[in-house]
């Protein structure tokens, strides 16, 4: 079956999780991706820990089903050679600081020179334009600038830290998929490419849009933990069970409240769904009637209820939970490099009926790759010796 995607080559200079999660969706469709990495190392996720026989675990679940190229593009020969992959490309994927590419003359407009339908998605922290356009940042810095992290955690606490980097891959990998697709389908219209301008703290705010209209409409700023969503009420949160685990409720709707209201023996709370003034009370109540049973007791108690009642499960329990198994979101590849450990991989969560995602579990090794894709491009192995020499590959 023809992947929807097939055909279209994307050169990917990115590193760690934001590019690579981008470019590894891509190639589940078909995308033919080729990462260009430093001869010295190569992609710095390739040595991030935790280790598996030298290699990156985290390197593994980002990067399946690509081709790696070792190229010097500090070095003029390597300049050379970009260019030229470049020239037959489709997409470039740069995560860089602005400028950096620039600098080597191997930006959105000096490739557009000798591409004319070359799209070119700069993943940044901040943009490419801004007084932030050249700081550093990572992920944390993003969403406390965008305003996500004042917003998150409990009640008159601190705020706390997300356990998924949420700015990396809402911004640096969904919208630049997002955007890659757009600028494709312009392509097809046009026939010219184009420059994707992706800050991950734009991106950032850009999940903040219900929440921009919560503040518009109250008049007030929303208060960490005290709001409908963030744990202000009792309808919507999450409760300790007996045995030091956790259960949530997300019984938003009335229906849903007040069957669970009627199941836990409380049905005066019906009616008081939306009291501000009594919340304290009734979470108060509902957190020592938790307390009652287990986790796993309440969520057999609640089974055959439809009032949005889950546990909180742990990655282990995650992993191996029927919903998840149904719909294969977890892959393992299984005793890594015979080390006898195993890496979970996430699956394609993208469900297409007629063109499926096919993740294909082959991971490149450095440079392994490259004297293919050079004679692919029309260089002669004699070429392609000379670069070794001059250390440009």
């Amino acid at each position: 079956m023809s992947l929807p995607l097939e055909g279209v080559k994307i050169l990917d200079l990115s590193r760690y999780l934001p590019g690579p999660f981008c470019t590894q969706i891509l190639a589940d469709f078909g995308a033919e991706v080729i990462k260009v990495e430093d001869p010295r190392g190569g992609d710095l996720g390739r040595s991030l820990t935790p280790l598996i026989e030298g290699e990156s675990a985290r390197f593994y679940t980002v990067n399946r089903n690509k081709k790696s190229i070792t190229l010097d593009l500090k070095k003029e020969a390597g300049k050379t050679i970009f260019r030229k992959l470049a020239a037959s490309s489709d997409v470039v994927v740069d995560q860089f600081r602005p400028g950096v590419m620039k600098k080597m003359g191997l930006d959105y407009d000096n490739l557009r020179c000798i591409n004319e339908g070359i799209i070119y998605c700069a993943i940044t922290g901040y943009g490419m334009t801004g007084p932030l356009r050249d700081a550093a940042g990572h992920d944390l810095n993003y969403l406390n600038l965008s305003g996500v992290t004042e917003l998150t955690g409990s009640y008159q606490g601190m705020p706390a830290m997300c356990g998924a980097q949420i700015a990396d891959i809402s911004g640096g990998t969904l919208y630049s998929a997002i955007a890659i697709l757009i600028a494709l389908a312009s392509r097809a219209k046009t026939g010219q490419g184009q420059l994707c301008d992706i800050a991950m703290m734009d991106c950032s705010i850009s999940l903040l849009a219900y929440t921009l209209g919560e503040w518009s409409g109250w008049g007030r700023l929303p208060e960490r933990g005290n709001d409908v969503l963030t744990g202000g009420y009792a309808c919507y949160n999450v409760y300790k069970t007996k045995d030091d685990r956790y259960v949530s409720l997300g019984a938003v709707e009335d229906k849903f409240w007040a069957e669970f209201c009627e199941k836990i023996e409380r049905p005066e709370y019906i009616n008081l769904q939306w009291n501000i003034s009594l919340q304290q009370d009734i979470q108060a109540d509902v957190r020592a009637i938790m307390m009652n049973r287990s986790r796993d007791e309440w969520v057999e108690f609640f089974a055959k209820s439809d009032i949005c009642f889950t546990p909180v499960l742990t990655l282990e329990e995650m992993c191996v939970h029927p919903q998840v198994l149904a719909r294969d979101m977890i892959l393992k590849l299984a005793n890594v490099k015979g080390s006898g450990k195993d890496v979970a991989l996430t699956g394609v969560p993208i469900k297409l009926s007629g063109t499926p995602g096919v993740a294909k579990l082959s991971f490149p090794k450095l440079g392994e790759h490259t004297d293919a894709v050079l004679i692919e491009a029309g260089y002669t192995e004699k070429e392609i010796d000379e670069f070794k020499k001059l250390g440009a590959i």
